[in-house]
């Protein structure tokens, strides 16, 4: 492993770094596939809420249905959020709205036009959530290959639950952990190293996509008094970018790039200097140039392109090590 240049593990030239047709094309193809998968619950409910509307005679008798009461608010165009802060009156005015101004119209295909209704207003949420999807599968993507480095290498390591925000400890079966984490912490032959997610980092006042500390996990928690709040704790940080659409690869890279400078003109304050590296899936070819540039010069150490699962691995069987 070429421990100064650990690119050159994996790139031989910018080229390398350029996202190919196939992987655009298959990048494409599992977003829409996950899309699909969101949606079936979506079309489920759909599906229950016609045979119970069915009951109905005329669209103002929907109203004495208390078991589809919120799918007739979802389907007037009251989001989930929105129908927490409605008292009851708004919420009956919102449903006479729809039934007087959608359904009535319909005539004898009111339910038809209410399932409509109630598709368009969920395929509005889904299509919010989306928005997010490439982030979250690319981090995904990268936590998995990580564990697979720690696991090809021996090292033991905790993950941190999402949601019960409890560290826990590797196990024999670690099937799927990567939808549930949000931190993962092993420890090499330099020291405890701590990966955390998507992290505010006091010294830089942004949110960072990867940060790495020379921590114990039981040191970083929401206190004031938490390890992660002292800059010399830090060892690298990176920057994730998992959309697919080369039309946004461009803006991407930008605001990866500010977001690294940024993090080393912070840190360089303090005469701290520490790793920087970038991963994206939408890599065009000026982008690649420009990276490749800012490995020759060390500004930046390390990058993969995403969709290279040889790069990726390359990048994570480094990035337990430092």
């Amino acid at each position: 492993m070429n421990k100064n240049k650990p690119y050159l593990n994996h790139l031989k030239s910018s080229n390398d770094l350029v996202t190919p047709y196939e992987a655009t094309r298959a990048g494409f193809v599992a977003l829409a596939l996950e899309k699909n998968r969101k949606a079936t619950p979506f079309i489920v409910e759909a599906r229950a809420l016609k045979v119970e509307a069915a009951k109905a005679s005329t669209p103002q008798k929907l109203l004495k249905n208390k078991s589809i009461r919120f799918s007739l608010l979802t389907a007037a165009g009251i989001s989930d959020k929105a129908e927490k802060h409605l008292q009851e009156e708004d919420k009956i005015k919102a449903i006479q709205g729809l039934i007087e101004k959608f359904l009535e119209p319909s005539g004898k295909d009111f339910i038809e036009e209410l399932v409509y209704r109630f598709l368009l207003t969920k395929g509005d949420q889904l299509g919010g959530s989306m928005r997010n999807l490439g982030g979250a599968l690319s981090e995904r993507k990268l936590a998995r290959a990580i564990i697979s480095s720690l696991n090809l290498t021996n090292l033991t390591y905790e993950w941190h639950h999402t949601k019960s925000k409890k560290w826990v400890s590797k196990s024999n079966d670690d099937v799927d952990i990567e939808l549930h984490l949000n931190g993962l912490s092993w420890e090499n032959i330099l020291g405890i190293r701590t990966l955390i997610f998507n992290r505010t980092i006091p010294l830089v006042k942004k949110n960072v996509d990867l940060s790495i500390l020379k921590l114990q996990p039981d040191e970083i928690d929401s206190t004031k008094n938490s390890a992660h709040l002292i800059p010399n704790n830090y060892i690298a940080f990176g920057e994730l970018k998992g959309g697919i659409d080369p039309a946004g690869a461009d803006e991407h890279w930008k605001t990866a790039n500010s977001a690294l400078n940024r993090i080393r003109e912070s840190f360089a304050k303090k005469s701290l200097h520490p790793i920087t590296f970038f991963v994206g899936a939408a890599i065009e070819n000026s982008m690649a140039i420009e990276i490749y540039s800012q490995l020759e010069s060390d500004l930046l150490t390390n990058a993969a392109n995403l969709t290279n699962d040889d790069q990726v691995a390359s990048l994570c069987n480094w990035l337990i090590t430092i």
